[in-house]
C-alpha cells in the first residue's frame, strides 16, 4: 500500500505541475493526483503478474522442446521446479489478482509478450535460476526466496521495462522505486497457508483523504504561505529558492496548521527527506533551517496547535 511520504511526493509533483503550467483547475489537478496514484496500483499488479506469465511462458516452451524430432533426454524429462514454484503458482491461482487484472483490462503482457521473453531469456541466464533449479530441497521458503530474488535481480533493474513502464504513463517514472519495493513486501509476506490478495492501495481512509486535503489546502493558502517564508529567509529573495524547495515548505507550512494529529517533527523530518531526493544538494539544510524558525513561532503564537498523536 501507498505510505504517507510517497503521498507527499505525488501531491508535491502535482502542486510542481500545477505551478508550471500557470493552471488553476485544482478540481481538474486534484482528479488527475488521484488518478496517478490509482495508477500505481497496476503497476503493482502488472509487476506481480508478470512473474505468472514468464511462468507461463517457461511451460510453453518445454512442452514446444518435447515436440521436437529430435529430442534429447533432458527435454524429454525437463526439471519443472519453476513451474512447480508455490508462491508464483498461488498468485497465478489467486482470484484477487485475476478479477483486478479483468476489471481493469490489463491485458499488456498479451498485446507487449517480448517483455515477457525478455525477462524469462534473462531469469534462464541466470546463476540464481540454475542454482535453484539444481537445488534438490523443495519447500515453500525455498519457493519464496527464490520469487524476492527473482523480482529483486531481475525483474526490479531490468532497464527495458523501467522503458516500457514509463512509456505507458509519464507518472511512473517515480513510482517504480516505490512499487517494486511494495511488490517484494507482498512477496516476502506472504505465508505457505495463506491465499494471495492484492490488498489495498491506501491503508485507511484518513490516508486517502490525506491526498486531497493536503494538495487543495497547499494551493489554496500558497500566497499566504509565501509571506511566512519570506519573513523566516530575509537574506533570500522568493525567486532565488529553489521551486520544489518553496513547495516543500509550503506543504509542510499546510500540515503544521491543518493537520493537528501529525507531530511538527514528523512533518519537518518527512520534507527533509523529501528534499533529499527530489531537490538539491543543500535542500534539505535549508529547509529544515526554515521550517524550524516557522515551527516554533507557530507554536508562541498558536497558528500550531497539535492534539492526540500530533503532541508527541
Amino acid at each position: 500500500m501507498i505510505n504517507r511520504r510517497h503521498i507527499r511526493v505525488k501531491v508535491m509533483q502535482s502542486v510542481y505541475a500545477m505551478q508550471q503550467s500557470n493552471n488553476d483547475d485544482i478540481i481538474r489537478e486534484d482528479k488527475f493526483l488521484k488518478h496517478s496514484i490509482l495508477k500505481m496500483f497496476d503497476l503493482y499488479v502488472l509487476n506481480i503478474q508478470l512473474l505468472v506469465e514468464v511462468q507461463k511462458l517457461a511451460a510453453k516452451r518445454i512442452a514446444l522442446s518435447k515436440k521436437k524430432i529430435l529430442v534429447t533426454k533432458e527435454e524429454l524429462n525437463p526439471n519443472t521446479k519453476f513451474l512447480d514454484n508455490k508462491v508464483i503458482n498461488a498468485i497465478a491461482e489467486s482470484i484477487s489478482v485475476e478479477s483486478y487484472i479483468e476489471m481493469n483490462n490489463l491485458n499488456n503482457w498479451e498485446l507487449d509478450s517480448e517483455y515477457v521473453k525478455i525477462i524469462l531469456d534473462e531469469l534462464q541466464k541466470s546463476d540464481l535460476y540454475n542454482k535453484y533449479l539444481n537445488t534438490k530441497e523443495s519447500s515453500f521458503k525455498l519457493d519464496k526466496a527464490f520469487v524476492v530474488d527473482f523480482f529483486k535481480e531481475i525483474i526490479a533493474p531490468n532497464e527495458k521495462l523501467a522503458e516500457y513502464y514509463e512509456d505507458k504513463m509519464i507518472s511512473w517514472v517515480d513510482d517504480i522505486p516505490f512499487v517494486n519495493t511494495w511488490v517484494v513486501k507482498s512477496l516476502s509476506k506472504f505465508k505457505e497457508i495463506g491465499i494471495f490478495v492484492v490488498g489495498s492501495l491506501y491503508k485507511d481512509k484518513d490516508d486517502e483523504d490525506f491526498v486531497s486535503a493536503l494538495f487543495k489546502k497547499t494551493v489554496l493558502k500558497q500566497q499566504t504561505y509565501e509571506q511566512d517564508i519570506t519573513d523566516k529567509t530575509p537574506n533570500w529573495e522568493t525567486d532565488r529558492i529553489a521551486d520544489i524547495d518553496m513547495i516543500l515548505i509550503k506543504m509542510a507550512i499546510t500540515e503544521f496548521i491543518s493537520f493537528p494529529s501529525i507531530p511538527t517533527r514528523v512533518t519537518i523530518n518527512e520534507y527533509i527527506e523529501i528534499a533529499k531526493d527530489y531537490s538539491t544538494e543543500k535542500s534539505s539544510y535549508f529547509i529544515n533551517g526554515v521550517l524550524d524558525k516557522i515551527s516554533k513561532e507557530f507554536i508562541n503564537n498558536k497558528r500550531i496547535v497539535k492534539i492526540g498523536r500530533g503532541l508527541l
